[in-house]
């Protein structure tokens, strides 16, 4: 399954918001560095989805505000 994500790093709490089907708001505490916040919205996506963090994978925006990500 393909979700988009838009990342919200540096947040004061961890909260994944669904906002339709296929659209999703994740917010971090991490800072965008070294890939932290990456890491941090892939576990925040594992304990929403309730799979494990090597099953989410960041397909495209790496780099970016807006991800493309797959839960496998």
């Amino acid at each position: 399954m393909k979700i988009f994500v838009k990342a919200k790093p540096n947040s004061k709490e961890e909260n994944v918001e669904r906002i339709d089907e296929n659209n999703y708001i994740v917010s971090v505490k991490e800072p965008p560095v070294k890939g932290k916040a990456n890491e941090a919205i892939k576990n925040a996506l594992a304990v929403y989805f309730k799979t494990a963090s090597s099953r989410i994978k960041i397909i495209s925006g790496y780099s970016s505000r807006n991800k493309i990500i797959e839960v496998s």
